[in-house]
């Protein structure tokens, strides 16, 4: 990376700033009223809800997906749209939490670095330092480079939508599995203030405080302040404390300039911390072999062995730190055509610091994990054609750049040698630590039009072409500490521990996305659809040193995917049914995965062969009756390896790579997910309302290891969530409900990890917790 481009990056924000005041400026002012925003059409039709009117019919969702606002049953592609109601209902409060609720999503959570979002069992790649992900995360347009940097609380969300299938023709970052957009409530001039407080089991506490109003004749200010607490629900019996849990705070500041319907700028600015033992993982088998529990009789370690008693025995214990924060300006111009340009820069950091143990209660491992601080900054502009017209457009460029250090880092005790067969003296209270560094210069031009062909026929093409260069350099530092050692225990230590330097790494990749789509309306509330689409991920670079597979292992291929969908979107019954389902196959080219690599008992990124997920994924809400609300999503999803002849193999099995190909075994990938959802409200007395709601998610069984072990499979399970409510719909706003999380107490595990001597450790689901809010607006 050149100087020059580190100059020009910020002068880039601020030639984008003084270009949104100086149009500002010059915008028309006299223009026809203005349709309603996304959220604006949102929060229309949810007033009557959150003002304790009882609907009876199924509310239309607004959408912006294409760059214009419109019904989601408009929009000729596969999506979720889920509105605060609904999160509300089911205290669904944490991005990891939404699998829960979503059709084909699968949410891989350890703790922030260790976080993934797959989509149709594509995109389980966590801690990938070195490479985004899959899926796209947005939080209110501004793509979040890495799915840790959405691992806290949900904080005045107004909408979340899931695009299911590859993205990147009408906005952000190129992906090739789909996207989670996150819209949070906008500044109004209403004055609105709220206070909600919540308590519950495992000390769980948690605040929240909004307060919303004019700041002057055009201006509107939101602040939004959020602080958790929870003990954890895994007691650690070395120190008789509870584990799993801490605390996380955030704060959310806005404000919007909106003069009249010819500009808008929206400022936003907010910042979220976490200070926790989330990432502690109970022993789930020890393989096969059994040697890993052989090797802790070696040195005096007693491990629990049954994770249903969710307890650990650490000396060390485990803990994350975790900060991060942003700024970014939207601006909008619409024009006395109704055409629009739209301007999005923003800048994020994210700082990550663990504290890892290695899972028994004696030394051998004190501390072990990888530090990460990323910096991005990113530039979109949008124009999109006046609305209303046989051909509508978008046109848009972005660019993104990465700045991310980290340091993977390990500090032994004296029993590691003893533990792991190594010579005396060899690995015994060694230090490394291996400092590593990316930078990363993502260019893009996109477009996409719809032409509406007739009445009933709407097709559209798009296209975009994506540059990247990364450049990386992976180093480690020679050993610290230990004993004077020669002969076979140096050598031991050099192995494992000794300074390395990779030398610059380099990286640069052209990748296309295109899409074909054409929709029908078979009757005005009946949509027909069917598309055709290409989606590339650039390459990565793994930031760690290589073990087993050598300098070439820190190369990764780029990701390539072509799907396919057919499907229906229907409103019928006189808006008391919503019903839609689509078919997709999808063939993955180079599918980026993560690996174990049991010669350094470290993860890493790697190209897992080719993939094909092909299904059928179902939803529907009715309104039978005036408060009653139902909800139903299912999927069905046949993943396998076309071909993966280099799979690394299971403990069961003999061998250095073993053949996948013709398998269903991708990582985390249940066949069959299904969610279930019931709210019910009904008058109580005069100015009084009660709720209920219950929501049913099921999981199949699946792999929870690239490597397919028997072993390492997670079970089937399912989760119940139930509350109710009593709210005023009169004067001043009061609402107290109670619920309860996983209400049945089924014990459940959410992911799986390899571990030592052909192991396996898993993230245990959280048990029933039962607990009260309360909500007053003034």
């Amino acid at each position: 990376m050149s100087h020059r481009n580190k100059v020009l990056r910020p002068q880039l924000g601020v030639i984008a700033l003084a270009v949104l005041t100086l149009a500002a400026q010059a915008a028309p002012a006299d223009l026809p009223p203005a349709a309603p925003s996304a959220a604006e059409g949102a929060a229309a039709d949810g007033a009557a809800a959150a003002d304790g009117a009882i609907v009876g019919a199924v509310q239309t969702v607004y959408v912006t997906t294409r760059r214009r606002v419109e019904s989601s049953q408009n929009v000729p592609t596969p999506m979720t749209v889920l509105g605060d109601d609904v999160l509300d209902g089911s205290r669904t409060y944490r991005v990891q939490d939404l699998q829960q609720l979503l059709p084909s999503t699968t949410i891989n959570y350890v703790h922030a670095r260790q976080m993934s979002f797959a989509v149709r069992g594509l995109g389980n790649n966590p801690a990938s330092d070195g490479l985004e992900g899959s899926v796209g995360i947005y939080l209110d347009n501004v793509y979040l480079a890495r799915p840790g940097m959405a691992a806290f609380d949900a904080l005045d969300i107004q909408q979340l939508e899931l695009l299911r299938g590859p993205q990147g023709t009408l906005f952000g970052k190129n992906t090739t599995a789909g996207v989670l957009n996150i819209a949070t409530r906008k500044p109004t001039l209403a004055t609105e203030r709220s206070i909600e407080l919540s308590a519950g089991q495992y000390g769980y506490v948690q605040g929240k405080a909004i307060l919303n109003g004019a700041l002057a004749d055009s201006v509107a200010g939101r602040l939004s302040v959020y602080k958790t607490h929870d003990d954890g629900y895994i007691t650690n019996r070395y120190t008789g404390k509870p584990v799993q849990g801490g605390t996380r705070q955030g704060v959310r500041a806005q404000a919007l300039f909106e003069p009249g319907r010819a500009f808008s700028l929206r400022l936003v600015a907010d910042y979220n911390g976490e200070e926790s033992d989330n990432g502690t993982l109970v022993f789930y088998n020890a393989g096969p072999s059994g040697k890993a529990l052989a090797q802790a009789k070696l040195v005096g370690a007693t491990p629990v062995l049954d994770p249903r008693e969710r307890a650990v025995n650490l000396d060390s214990g485990s803990h994350v730190s975790v900060h991060q924060g942003g700024v970014s300006a939207e601006a909008n111009w619409t024009f006395a055509d109704d055409a629009r340009l739209t301007s999005i820069t923003a800048w994020r950091r994210w700082n990550f610091v663990p504290n890892n143990d290695d899972g028994l209660d004696v030394p051998i491992n004190l501390n072990v994990g990888a530090s990460a601080n990323h910096r991005q900054f990113s530039q979109e502009l949008r124009w999109a054609t006046p609305s209303g017209r046989a051909l509508e457009s978008v046109f848009g460029a972005y660019y993104y750049y990465q700045e991310l250090s980290n340091n993977s880092f390990t500090v032994n005790g004296a029993l590691v040698d003893l533990y792991n067969g190594t010579p005396a003296g060899a690995w015994s209270n060694v230090r490394s630590y291996a400092p590593s560094s990316l930078r990363v210069n993502s260019y893009a031009l996109f477009a996409q039009s719809t032409w509406h062909a007739g009445e009933r026929w709407d097709l559209s093409a798009g296209l975009r072409a994506s540059y990247e260069d990364k450049w990386a350099r992976v180093t480690r530092d020679a050993p610290l500490g230990g004993a004077p050692v020669t002969g076979a225990a140096l050598a031991s230590r050099n192995g494992r521990y000794g300074a390395y330097d990779s030398g610059p790494l380099g990286l640069d990749q052209f990748s296309p996305t295109a899409l074909l789509s054409a929709g029908y309306k078979l009757a005005p509330e009946v949509l027909l659809y069917s598309s055709l689409s290409h989606g590339e991920k650039s390459g990565g670079i793994n930031l760690s040193v290589p073990g087993a597979g050598g300098a070439a292992s820190l190369l990764v291929g780029s990701e390539r995917s072509n799907a396919w969908e057919l499907g229906f979107k229907s409103t019928l019954l006189d808006n008391k049914l919503q019903f839609n389902g689509n078919l997709f196959a999808t063939v993955v080219h180079g599918y980026q995965s993560n690996a174990y690599d049991p010669v350094s008992r470290t993860s890493y990124l790697t190209n897992a062969g080719n993939v094909r997920t092909r299904g059928l994924e179902l939803e529907g809400i009715a309104t039978p009756l005036k408060g009653l609300t139902l909800r139903a999503n299912g999927s069905f999803n046949d993943a396998s390896y076309l071909k993966y002849t280099n799979a690394p193999c299971a403990p069961e099995r003999s061998g250095t790579f073993c053949d996948l190909s013709g398998r269903n075994a991708l990582v985390n990938a249940p066949r069959w997910i299904g969610n279930l959802g019931v709210q019910y409200a009904h008058a109580l007395a005069p100015g009084w309302q009660a709720y209920y709601n219950a929501n049913y998610a099921y999981r199949g069984s699946t792999y929870g290891t690239l490597d397919a072990s028997e072993y390492s499979k997670i079970p089937a399970y399912s989760v119940s969530n139930l509350s109710l409510g009593l709210r005023s719909t009169n004067g001043v706003a009061w609402d107290v409900s109670l619920w309860l999380k996983n209400a049945f107490d089924r014990h459940y595990y959410t992911s799986m990890w390899n571990s030592g001597f052909g192991s396996y450790n898993a993230v245990i689901g959280t048990p029933r917790t039962a607990g009260i809010t309360a909500r007053h607006e003034f």
